[in-house]
């Protein structure tokens, strides 16, 4: 049956690759994989289907998740992220692990929000069984290896605290609406609406001083002392002297001139707790690189492992690329008996050679404008 038009469009949000992008992307990832194993992660592999009670234990929330049914009515989704899936295997499949864990992985994830790919590769890692301010430094400065050995240029980590606005709420019992708008807020740097919104709530003039200037505190090791002035605030102590630990550590790492401090940085999955970053590009209005701390999320699975690492977002730095290549077969091999050339062809690729295989009968002239028409180099005939 002939296809309609819609049957020749892709869903939105997804896209083909072909030779040269898809090896490219491949060449990143292999390059991405092979320096999270000099760092002692070891790859692993979770399925692209989870029950969505894996995925979001609140069967009444909003999600941004590709859903099913299986033939038992149980909802599926597609995974958005790799965090969850991973707290999962690691509980249902290691009993009493030596800790701390350090894995890493790759694929391909799924969101069903508006944004230009709802289907993209992620290259991260997980350091699961550490809470140490040691173990955040540890996946930023690999995150900054990483970035460095794709070769790309200009990029920009950018940390901040998730305990400072969750500890000030929790000490402040701000909750409900009040909460999820002064994090929209802060995160978008919104100040005509932060502003708006701390003027109509009832905070102590002290607490709306620090809401009003988080959006602001961005810069270097500076930026902590401006925080201190709030610590009188448990939570504000303690997240000002985790990122201080964490930018020692980076120091030593010598990473630390890639990092920056952001104070306003709010991360959208619920499940962060402590340091949080993100990395960006140039022109680039989305992080490449997301991740912090998670502490919270294995007990939901029955233990109380401390949690960290990171997710990089391999769609957005293909976009950055202006050029793919693709490795071409070396030799042409065609001839007047498809015997021979099928025994030739085999015995050059058991030789080590990539060889393109001619299926239909050409002469010597049409043989040579094929070689160099997909720039292959040698053309044997036999």
């Amino acid at each position: 049956m002939q296809r309609s038009s819609l049957g020749l469009k892709l869903p939105d949000g997804m896209r083909d690759m072909l030779p040269e992008e898809l090896a490219w992307l491949e060449e990143m990832e292999a390059k991405a994989i092979k320096i999270c194993r000099s760092w002692a992660y070891q790859k692993i592999a979770t399925p692209g289907l989870e029950y969505r009670a894996c995925l979001e234990p609140d069967a009444y929330k909003d999600d941004d998740l590709y859903k099913f049914f299986d033939q038992n009515g149980r909802i599926l989704a597609l995974r958005a992220e790799f965090t969850t899936p991973i707290a999962r295997m690691v509980v249902n499949r290691l009993k009493s692990p030596v800790l701390p864990l350090r894995f890493c992985y790759s694929g391909d994830v799924y969101r069903n929000k508006a944004v230009r790919y709802r289907e993209f590769r992620q290259v991260g890692v997980e350091l699961v069984g550490s809470g140490s301010d040691l173990a955040d430094a540890e996946v930023i400065a690999l995150a900054v290896e990483i970035m460095k050995a794709l070769n790309i240029p200009d990029f920009q980590l950018n940390l901040g605290h998730n305990g400072i606005f969750s500890g000030l709420a929790a000490e402040l019992n701000i909750k409900g609406d009040l909460r999820q708008d002064l994090e929209d807020g802060i995160s978008r740097k919104d100040m005509v609406r932060l502003e708006a919104i701390v003027a109509q709530s009832t905070l102590p003039s002290r607490v709306k001083e620090l809401l009003l200037a988080m959006p602001h505190l961005t810069g270097g090791e500076e930026v902590l002392t401006e925080l201190k002035k709030w610590s009188d605030f448990q939570a504000i102590l303690k997240a000002a002297e985790s990122l201080q630990n964490i930018f020692k550590y980076l120091e030593e790492f010598e990473v630390k001139e890639y990092v920056a401090l952001d104070l306003g940085i709010l991360r959208g999955f619920s499940y962060y707790t402590g340091a949080i970053f993100e990395g960006y590009l140039p022109g680039v209005g989305i992080p490449v690189v997301e991740g912090g701390r998670y502490d919270g999320l294995y007990a939901d699975f029955g233990v109380n492992y401390p949690a960290t690492g990171f997710a990089m977002n391999m769609g957005v730095i293909m976009e950055r690329q202006t050029e793919f290549r693709v490795e071409n077969p070396e030799v042409l091999v065609y001839g007047d008996s498809q015997r021979e050339v099928i025994k030739y062809c085999q015995k050059i690729r058991r030789e080590g050679k990539t060889v393109e295989m001619v299926l239909e009968p050409l002469t010597d002239q049409q043989a040579q404008d094929l070689a160099l028409r997909k720039a292959i180099g040698q053309v044997i005939k036999v």
